[in-house]
């Protein structure tokens, strides 16, 4: 059957992090990330939705296999970020303020070089049940 198709797989990971702008004063942060910005950190339960779009295969009906892009997220965000404090301890989110917004674009990137089949369509990150943030590309504006 022919018709574009989007599938989303979602998994769970629990971080620390600081929002820090080392550039800016501590009253330039505060007033910015309010208790974000505490220094010793405060944590949150995220869900990570990660979407797929493209044309089912003629032989297996799929864009891909959800166990094998449960296995891409976990290799690729979640053994790196679950338990880790996001500021210092993950390789691929060094220099960035760990934003919600920063986040999805820099997951994006560590996850679009492996997504063998179908295209990444959307990474969605909820922070908490209502705040959340998605990214659909570079090339979307």
């Amino acid at each position: 059957m022919k018709g574009v198709v989007t599938i989303t797989r979602q998994v769970h990971f629990n971080s620390a992090h600081r929002l820090w702008n080392p550039t800016k004063s501590q009253a330039w942060n505060e007033k910015q990330f309010g208790l974000c910005t505490n220094p010793h950190w405060h944590g949150h339960n995220y869900v990570l939705e990660v979407s797929l779009r493209g044309q089912p295969d003629p032989d297996t009906g799929c864009i891909m296999d959800l166990g094998d892009l449960k296995d891409l997220l976990n290799t690729h965000v979640v053994d790196k970020c679950d338990h880790r404090n996001l500021n210092d301890q993950v390789d691929f989110l060094r220099g960035i303020i760990p934003s919600t917004e920063n986040l999805v674009i820099a997951f994006w990137n560590e996850l679009q070089p492996h997504i063998p089949a179908g295209r990444l369509y959307c990474v969605k990150l909820y922070e908490t049940p209502r705040n959340f943030a998605e990214y659909h590309g570079p090339d979307v504006s």
